[in-house]
């Protein structure tokens, strides 16, 4: 069934500026609407590595919900445990400057308590046959909750991603049950209560690991923008891998497609330190395009010994 994958569906609605960014000022540019949505992003970017993950999440019951659905379908998505509700789904609004670096951004998020019920009525189906899971580690507690019964119960491995850290934070004791947690920097400050941003990559290693040992979380791998990852697991293995240099024209959806080469590569047999370097070439080249997927890959372009499904 591949991998499975739970979490939230989005609107993007993006701005550009022509010119340098002025945050008080009147900004001529362009404004672009995209689907997006951590968990739809990773769904699709697992899709565009020619695998057939299965989303399990909301749309809503307008042209936007069908549109969404349509996509998906077309990238070979499998949508059957994607429900049909009223307001299914976010919205966020960003503001990024003339570098690419996101620059300000609200998000409206959707309420996904109808998924508890399709939890509780198909979950068996949804992860018997799976190969392994990613989800959302922020999305309600409730599902969350079930996602992780479900795999206990099946012996799923189960790779974590986050939207919003604030309430990731506060779920500390899930992060102890996955198999990785893949977040940026910013976002391993807030679960570790720590600044780290004036760590450089090498030094932040052993912070990585010291923290991860005393907070009893498997392994995670730490996203530091252009100066590349860290990644540490318990069992000992640890390091620093840089970025690919790339001309950088919009930054949004690099982290979940980071995240979706790092939860293919570890599910289908590739050590922590692979899977970062497969991580960071989907990052890579997604930060060259306006979209918030990457482009289409074929499994053995990224090292991987994996049969592409029809």
């Amino acid at each position: 069934m591949g991998i499975v994958v739970i979490g939230s569906v989005f609107v993007d609605i993006k701005g550009f500026p022509d010119d340098v960014y002025s945050p008080t000022g009147r900004n001529a540019g362009r404004v672009e609407i995209v689907h997006g949505g951590v968990g739809r992003n990773v769904a699709e970017d697992i899709a565009n590595v020619e695998l057939r993950p299965t989303f399990v999440s909301m749309v809503d019951d307008t042209a936007n919900g069908a549109e969404v659905l349509r996509k998906l379908r077309n990238h070979k998505v499998n949508t059957d445990y994607v429900i049909t509700v009223p307001d299914g789904m976010g919205l966020w609004l960003a503001v990024f400057d003339n570098t690419g670096d996101l620059a300000g951004s609200i998000s409206k998020r959707p309420k996904m308590e109808p998924m508890v019920e399709l939890l509780d009525q198909k979950g068996d189906e949804i992860f018997r046959d799976c190969d392994s899971i990613v989800i959302e580690i922020d999305m309600d507690k409730e599902i969350v909750k079930r996602v992780f019964a479900y795999a206990a119960k099946y012996q799923k491995k189960v790779y974590a991603v986050v939207s919003n850290m604030v309430i990731a934070s506060q779920r500390r004791d899930f992060l102890q049950s996955i198999d990785c947690f893949v977040c940026n920097l910013l976002e391993a400050g807030i679960l570790f209560v720590d600044d780290f941003s004036a760590l450089e990559p090498e030094d932040f290693v052993e912070v990585l690991y010291q923290k991860i040992c005393k907070a009893n979380i498997p392994s995670m791998v730490v996203t530091m923008g252009s100066r590349g990852a860290v990644y540490a697991s318990q069992s000992g293995e640890r390091g620093y891998f840089p970025p690919e240099t790339v001309k950088v024209r919009d930054t949004s959806g690099a982290g979940d497609a980071f995240c979706a080469g790092v939860a293919i590569a570890l599910t289908y047999g590739k050590t922590i330190r692979e899977s970062v370097v497969i991580g960071t070439h989907l990052a890579a080249s997604v930060i060259t395009i306006s979209e918030s997927t990457c482009p289409r890959f074929l499994p053995s372009e990224l090292g991987l010994n994996i049969e592409v499904a029809p």
